[in-house]
């Protein structure tokens, strides 16, 4: 098993987020709340959980940024949908989202986030095409996984991973290929 160099340690994203300013970092998590929001709106909706695209956003912040502003930027987000702004699923805001049957696999988003980048700053990154899609397998499993425990408090075990985690199954697949393809595409670059 090739081991891992600091070099490729330091060169775990091709934005390079460790070796940036203040400014640049400010600026990557405005951006990144913004395609957050985006993905948000790309959804179908089901219940009593919509399917959206916010995992693959999630997990691919969480590569590109790393652990830290990853999981800082995923936060950022769900602060402005707790304050108000549109940038749930479907433009929804609100406290009532973080308590509703939606809560846990939002409160699951920072965690998912930083378990990816934290793999990712360990070389599960587009360098790596089979360990960055385990890494982004694992950040939708940790969604489902955390979203299905929340629910499963509302409407029953069963009941929550018929609802809550089976619909979605496919579509972490999809979703983590997905997010393979892109940061692949970006390492590259």
């Amino acid at each position: 098993m090739r081991s891992l160099t600091p070099a490729l340690l330091l060169a775990f994203s091709p934005l390079a987020p460790q070796n940036r300013s203040l400014a640049w970092k400010a600026a990557a998590v405005v951006l990144g709340t913004l395609a957050l929001a985006l993905s948000s709106y790309i959804a179908v909706p089901m219940v009593p959980v919509p399917v959206t695209m916010q995992t693959f956003a999630v997990t691919l912040i969480g590569a590109l940024y790393g652990w830290r502003l990853g999981g800082l930027t995923i936060i950022a987000w769900l602060m402005e949908g707790a304050l108000g702004l549109p940038v749930l699923s479907g433009g929804a805001a609100g406290l009532a989202h973080f308590i509703g049957p939606t809560g846990g696999y939002l409160f699951a988003f920072p965690i998912a986030g930083m378990v990816t980048g934290f793999l990712a700053e360990r070389g599960w990154n587009g360098h790596r095409v089979v360990l960055a899609f385990l890494a982004m397998l694992a950040g939708n499993a940790l969604c489902l996984l955390l979203g299905a425990a929340w629910l499963s408090a509302m409407i029953g075990i069963g009941a929550a991973i018929t609802a809550g985690v089976l619909p979605f199954l496919v579509g972490a697949v999809l979703k983590s290929a997905l997010a393979t393809a892109a940061l692949k595409g970006l390492a590259r670059r």
